[in-house]
């Protein structure tokens, strides 16, 4: 990703596009930060490929509308003194919303989301994932909509949509997009219970993301059936990676599920049933494709070719591998081991 210097001054811009979207006092100049966060991400983008090209065409695009939509709702807010146009602020809050959710790639405003991260590499779809959606989620968190019911429409829809789009797909970086797409369902539903809780799901979310995308950046994996060809020299390797994934889908003996498992608390407390069962059932369906990953891995007799290429691991990148998934793995049993003697 920073193989000039050109590209670590972009990254550095984009950086300060989001915090000056976070830190901002008013919705213009949050407007302002994104808009200089989309146009940094832009090179960044583009690695002298078709697909990268493509890729960052149609993010321009999307994120473009985004921001003129955003900019035409604060233009109008700004205008809200006017004794016509004050009925109009509960759906001026709902464009806001809108804008802000195709920003940050939610259903049903997630159709670019997928196809954008599949002309990425492993270190800009990372970012996609994590990064780029702190200024979006930040600024839904700033709204109050009265509207609940488009609000709780949204978190079912990146549920289900997030589960459902990642059955079928053999590619690895549109089933990380879905996946994506489910977490931020459930960021939204902790939004809407505790002020703190997405930021402490979303830190979670980024962890696990970055330990998985660091080991299929380095073995250069982009599809379902390079898992299954791949690592037979080292089971080690291969334990590493899909304990990873299952942590990732929220299997309750590694760290994914801790987060899911404080907002599920939030939920049931505010009599959110409904909600947290459609919810958890959902999770469930995202569940069964990471075992379905995973399933050759921890078959005990499976067919290995004689003809496999035995991949050279570096030290140091294997050390960063063991140490990111034991702290995936093991450490909701030592959380709770420690909740315990205290």
């Amino acid at each position: 990703m920073f193989n000039n210097s050109a590209k670590i001054m972009f990254f550095f811009i984009l950086m300060v596009g989001t915090l000056i979207t976070v830190s901002s006092n008013s919705w213009l100049s949050a407007w302002m930060g994104l808009e200089i966060n989309l146009l940094s991400f832009i090179p960044l983008m583009s690695d002298n490929n078709l697909m990268s090209t493509e890729a960052s065409l149609k993010y321009f695009l999307t994120q473009a509308m985004a921001s003129a939509v955003l900019l035409f709702a604060i233009i109008m807010m700004y205008l809200n003194n006017f004794p016509m146009l004050q009925s109009n602020s509960m759906y001026n809050d709902m464009i806001i919303y809108s804008s802000l959710l195709l920003k940050s790639g939610a259903a049903p405003f997630h159709f670019w989301f997928p196809n954008v991260m599949e002309g990425l590499s492993w270190m800009n779809a990372l970012v996609l994932m994590t990064w780029q959606k702190i200024a979006p989620i930040m600024l839904i968190s700033y709204i109050s909509i009265q509207q609940t019911t488009f609000v709780f429409s949204v978190i079912i829809l990146s549920t289900i949509i997030g589960s459902m789009g990642g059955l079928n797909q053999t590619s690895l970086r549109k089933l990380m997009a879905f996946s994506s797409i489910n977490h931020l369902g459930w960021m939204l539903a902790a939004m809407q219970v505790s002020e703190s809780m997405w930021t402490v799901y979303f830190s979670f979310y980024t962890f696990l993301s970055f330990s998985l995308t660091f080991i299929f950046n380095n073995f250069k994996m982009y599809h379902i059936n390079q898992l299954f060809n791949s690592f037979f020299n080292s089971k080690i390797l291969k334990f590493m990676l899909f304990l990873n994934l299952l942590s990732l889908g929220g299997l309750p003996p590694f760290i994914g599920f801790l987060p899911k498992w404080l907002v599920i608390q939030l939920l049931v407390l505010s009599n959110q049933y409904t909600l947290m069962t459609i919810m958890t059932v959902m999770t469930l369906i995202t569940l069964f494709f990471y075992l379905r990953l995973c399933f050759a891995a921890f078959m005990l007799n499976y067919n290995e070719n004689n003809w496999t290429n035995y991949m050279q691991v570096n030290k140091t990148a294997f050390k960063s591998m063991m140490i990111l998934s034991f702290i995936s793995t093991f450490s909701l049993i030592l959380v709770s081991i420690v909740y315990v003697i205290l």
